[in-house]
């Protein structure tokens, strides 16, 4: 397909996601058969007291200009008063504002591909807390962003907050996970039960469950209100809604795990009541408590493996462990980048049931 953008095509690489961003760009230049890259190379410049700036080193003039930031990659640091400081979610954020600002509204669209969405948990408000993610989709607006590309956003509904002028795209890596478990885990597709949780993830349980025609339970987590940790009131229960789990695989999916304490009760939970086999998928891993608690977890035989994506930095450390399966979705995010910058339709992307129902078909007839 033409495009008036097909040749146009800029891409911005912030340092959080070096990795991914280049493999989305070899990806793009084999599609195209183009020698050239489309990185556009930038400075992401520190003053010794904390201050940054934003330096374009090539033309961005006339390009249909695509953004790419790892806002949860805390392994960034800069020197601040001679101390190193660890790049937070806000910093990520500010220097995504800062390329904008310094490209002066010279490039023809400007499209902001943030694979985990800034503050995406602070998504809703009771009473007097801050509405973080709605603001900052309106300052991208503002700023003049024409389309927010996302992936498995924690409440799809905040995109309310730009009902005009800016698109707000979110996809899922539901088939990428899918068809890794699929090859590679012994099971029979009958004993498939997806478990939620809690009831926030209850819809996206049922989005894979529909995708694997299979069997739904959720958690319900009941917490202590009159006590406030880590800015949220602890979960003192999980409760149990669904059918009979003995002999069956066990899959709890979420849109991401932070500490993993909640998910790892799940586990053990769902093992007490008999099922064969667990296995915990999350789009996003941040393992903000460490790996001691999933690696114990996994000795005790509480799980068998937890399946992820690169879409977010994970420390290094996690590829050492035998549990770890990481889903690489680069080639996924190149197609929607394609896509979008050919003017295409991107409800192909967002639609591949059929050809996990085939590989559960072969996978039932011995032929996978």
């Amino acid at each position: 397909m033409s495009s008036k953008y097909q040749d146009e095509l800029g891409l911005i690489v912030m340092d959080n996601c070096k990795q991914f961003g280049e493999s989305i760009n070899n990806n793009l230049m084999k599609r195209r058969s183009k020698k050239d890259s489309f990185i556009i190379p930038i400075n992401a410049i520190r003053f010794s007291n904390g201050e940054g700036k934003v330096v374009i080193n090539d033309t961005v003039r006339d390009k249909d200009l695509y953004i790419l930031s790892d806002i949860g990659n805390h392994s960034e640091t800069y020197k601040m008063y001679g101390y190193e400081n660890h790049k937070s979610p806000d910093d990520h954020f500010q220097d995504i504002k800062r390329v904008i600002s310094a490209v002066r509204g010279q490039a023809d669209r400007m499209t902001v591909v943030m694979p985990m969405l800034y503050e995406s948990r602070q998504h809703r408000r009771k009473g007097r807390e801050s509405l973080d993610c709605a603001l900052a989709l309106q300052e991208l607006q503002n700023l003049g962003v024409k389309t927010i590309v996302t992936f498995d956003v924690h409440d799809p509904n905040i995109q309310n907050a730009v009902p005009t002028s800016m698109s707000f795209e979110n996809f899922y890596p539901t088939n990428a996970i899918l068809e890794e478990f699929i090859k590679n885990e012994d099971f029979d597709p009958n004993d498939v039960k997806f478990i939620s949780p809690d009831g926030g993830a209850f819809d996206r349980a049922k989005f894979y469950a529909n995708m694997f025609q299979a069997d739904v339970g959720m958690f319900h987590k009941r917490r202590d209100y009159s006590v406030v940790i880590d800015g949220k009131c602890p979960i003192v229960a999980h409760n149990y809604l669904g059918s009979d789990l003995n002999g069956k695989i066990a899959i709890v999916v979420d849109d991401m795990i932070a500490s993993g304490g909640s998910m790892l009760d799940v586990a053990k939970d769902l093992k007490e009541r008999g099922a064969k086999k667990v296995f915990l998928i999350s789009t996003f891993s941040m393992f903000t408590n460490g790996l001691d608690g999933f690696n114990e977890a996994y000795k005790q035989g509480l799980f068998d493996s937890l399946y992820s994506t690169n879409l977010t930095y994970v420390d290094a450390k996690v590829f050492d462990t035998p549990w770890y399966k990481q889903i690489d979705c680069s080639d996924y995010a190149s197609d929607i980048i394609n896509t979008l910058n050919t003017s295409g339709s991107v409800s192909e992307l967002k639609n591949g049931k059929q050809k996990i129902l085939n590989m559960l078909k072969n996978k039932k007839e011995g032929r996978l």
